[in-house]
Parts: structure tokens; C-alpha cells; sequence
């Protein structure tokens, strides 16, 4: 089905939930029912409403547009423990959500940790996916690979091993969640109250932390090899999907060399790469990434 393009539409955001296997997934709802899915998936420490620029941006141009809370985020449910956290489920709470929404093909977007997962669809169940876009969020094996190798990108991602730690709840919700606020202090007051709100939710903040917790992928320390306890080849991590990369430059987690042979895994890619946005393109320059998103897709829908 081809997406009906009328921008002038006004669009409303609805609020639903999904079954993943007796996870329920709070989903933000935009468009209507039967047509062309485009599915958005969020990374740490936000939450569905990461993507209300581009949902409504698409919802009016035709598009059924879901953005869940991803499992231990905000309003969907928080399974105890770490296990409930690793790759498997998490794919599989975007493939139930895809087929509740979509009977075929859809298209995937996704930032940060909404990519690792997002990756993990692509590689794993490529059939289910139209076109792929990934934001700041670096392919599986060059993240293995930049962690075990790459001493600038191993200190930019030591945060993560700050994560894991049982103290990190309490750490990063200190006067008033100061250190996550710290990042976002260029998006607004407004935003700033939401995502204090959705960390406030009960478990939220262990739910996003375990994350990290059940990821083999973090960078090594003196008593902890990381990553490098893996051993892994490009061959297993191929994607066979049309994908666009969007990639913020100044991100300061996530470094650019993290592109640095890309094509190597995905053979039908587009990068853009925005010198000037960081790890928070999205809000940054949510123009620039409704524009190269449209062309993409358009390629698809003509």
C-alpha cells in the first residue's frame, strides 16, 4: 500500500498496549489502522516520546506511525532481573509489536539502544523489514570490534561499565537525576520534565539500566576483559536490508570511526553524516532527519 501524502492532516498521538508474550508494551499511536507501518525504537535514557516530531511528521504523510516504550522503560512492563533484558527478548517484542500493527513488510527506525535491537531484527529476521534506519546507533560487530581495539572509543564508552554497577540507580538519580539531565540540558526545560517523569516511573531506571547489564557488548577493565571475551566475524552480521545511517557527529559516546567500514556488513547502505548534531540528532535537527527519511522510504513507495 502506497502511503496517502496530505501534510495538512492533523495528526493525534493515542496511546495503546501490546502483548509480547506477557510483557505488556505501552505503544504511542499515530495514523490509521492498515496502513504502511513505520515503527520507531528509542534508546537510553528516553523513552516513546523521543519520535513525536517524526511520528507526526509521517502519520500525516500516510503512515501508521508506533513508537513503543521499550520493555523496563516508562509506562510498558518491567520484567525483574537482568535475563528478561537480553537480545532474544528484545527482538521479539519488536517482531510481536510489527505484527500487531503490520501484516507485511515494515519499515524500522531506530536510535541508540532502540538500534542494537534494531540491528539484531535486521540481521536476524530481514524478510519482516521494508528499509532499516539507524541513528547513532553503531552495527554489532564494529561496535565488538572498536571496543576491543579502539582506545578512544573504549574511554568513551567506560559510562557503560558505570551502568552495570548495582550502584548505578542510585548514582544517576541523585539531586534530581542531575547526571542524566546533564545531557539534554540543550533540549529544553520541557523535555527535561518528561523524561524526569518517565525515570520517576516505578523500576523505570533499573528496567533501562539492565539494558546494559544482560549486554556482553562494554568496553574492558583491569579485572574484565569486556567485549573481547567474544569472538566475532563479520560473516555472521550481515544485513540484507536497505538501510540509511544517519549519524551525528559531535556524539561524544559514539565515534565516528564507528562507521569505518560499515559497508563491509550492510552492502546496500546510505550514510549522511550531520557535522554539526550529536548523539541527539533527532531533536537536534528533526527536519533533517524527517527529510533524508522520506526520500529513503520514498524509494520504496515511490
Amino acid at each position: 500500500m502506497t502511503p496517502v501524502r496530505d501534510a495538512s492532516v492533523a495528526v493525534e498521538i493515542r496511546h495503546e498496549s501490546v502483548d509480547a508474550g506477557g510483557v505488556k508494551l505501552h505503544c504511542a499511536v499515530a495514523g490509521e489502522a492498515g496502513r504502511p507501518l513505520m515503527l520507531f525504537l528509542h534508546g537510553f535514557p528516553e523513552f516513546w516520546a523521543a519520535w513525536r516530531k517524526p511520528m507526526t511528521h509521517f502519520a500525516a504523510r500516510g503512515w501508521l506511525c508506533v513508537a513503543p516504550d521499550l520493555r523496563g522503560y516508562n509506562l510498558s512492563d518491567k520484567p525483574e532481573g537482568v535475563e528478561p533484558y537480553r537480545a532474544k527478548h528484545l527482538i521479539s517484542d519488536v517482531l510481536a509489536i510489527a505484527a500487531n500493527y503490520a501484516k507485511g513488510k515494515f519499515v524500522l527506525v531506530a536510535h541508540d539502544w532502540g538500534g542494537a535491537v534494531a540491528w539484531g531484527v535486521a540481521i536476524g529476521h530481514p524478510a519482516r523489514l521494508e528499509r532499516l534506519v539507524m541513528i547513532n546507533s553503531p552495527h554489532p560487530y564494529l561496535f565488538w570490534r572498536e571496543l576491543c581495539k579502539n582506545p578512544a572509543q573504549q574511554k568513551a564508552s567506560e559510562y557503560m561499565n558505570v551502568f552495570r554497577l548495582p550502584k548505578a540507580e542510585r548514582v544517576l538519580s541523585e539531586n534530581g537525576y542531575a547526571r542524566l539531565l546533564s545531557g539534554f540540558t540543550h533540549l529544553g526545560a520541557a523535555w527535561r520534565d518528561e523524561l524526569v517523569a518517565a525515570w520517576s516511573q516505578p523500576g523505570a531506571l533499573t528496567g533501562g539500566l539492565n539494558f546494559y547489564r544482560a549486554s556482553p557488548m562494554y568496553p574492558p577493565t583491569a579485572g574484565d576483559p569486556g567485549a573481547k571475551k567474544l569472538q566475532l566475524k563479520p560473516e555472521d552480521f550481515m544485513v540484507r536490508v536497505p538501510t540509511l545511517v544517519l549519524w551525528g557527529e559531535r556524539d561524544t559516546a559514539l565515534l565516528p570511526g564507528l562507521l569505518d567500514g560499515l559497508g563491509e556488513c550492510v552492502p546496500d547502505m546510505k550514510v549522511v553524516r550531520a557535522p554539526d548534531a550529536s548523539h541527539w540528532i533527532v531533536h537536534e535537527k528533526p527536519d533533517l532527519v524527517c527529510g533524508e527519511i522520506e526520500k529513503f522510504v520514498g524509494e520504496a513507495h515511490g
